[in-house]
């Protein structure tokens, strides 16, 4: 499913130029994808674009929300089983973005839902990079320079300090 998403973030620049889903499985089955590589990325995208458009009613105006906005000083505390399918090292690369400001709490929920939604058993940060990438895809933002580069770095040959 990652490989698709990859595909959908790589050719198209934002998730409003992005083709209705149905359009874009065909596309996608032409471009020879495996029908439940589609499926599973389709249903994802799904979820996706229902998360940012609740995320975009944060702009309206306050009796009009579905939900209230979080207090900057608010706490997110993990469930076991988000802690189980996140993975340590999951959480704390949520964690470093939220603290450097670079990954708001509305985003960060929608990072953790699509996290929770992704098939098969922990999730790898590599693929937990690709589903920070594709919420800011979804809601029409472009992460800042270095935090592109933290997403899109091949972490395997990086030697500590």
């Amino acid at each position: 499913m990652f490989e698709v998403l990859v595909f959908v973030y790589e050719n198209y620049w934002r998730g409003d130029a992005c083709p209705q889903l149905q359009q874009l499985g065909r596309k996608l089955s032409a471009h020879g994808f495996e029908p439940e590589e589609i499926q599973q990325a389709l249903t994802w995208l799904d979820g996706l674009n229902l998360a940012a458009q609740n995320t975009r009613a944060d702009d309206l105006p306050s009796e009009e929300r579905p939900l209230p906005l979080q207090s900057a000083d608010s706490l997110r505390v993990y469930s076991v089983l988000e802690q189980d399918h996140l993975g340590a090292q999951c959480l704390g690369f949520i964690s470093f973005l939220d603290s450097a400001g670079v990954l708001p709490a509305p985003m960060r929920e929608i990072v953790v839902d699509r996290a929770m939604a992704a098939p098969g058993g922990p999730v790898s940060l590599d693929d937990l990079k690709i589903i920070v990438l594709m919420v800011y895809w979804s809601v029409g933002q472009e992460p800042d320079a270095l935090v592109l580069d933290e997403l899109c770095e091949d972490t395997l040959g990086r030697l500590p300090h």
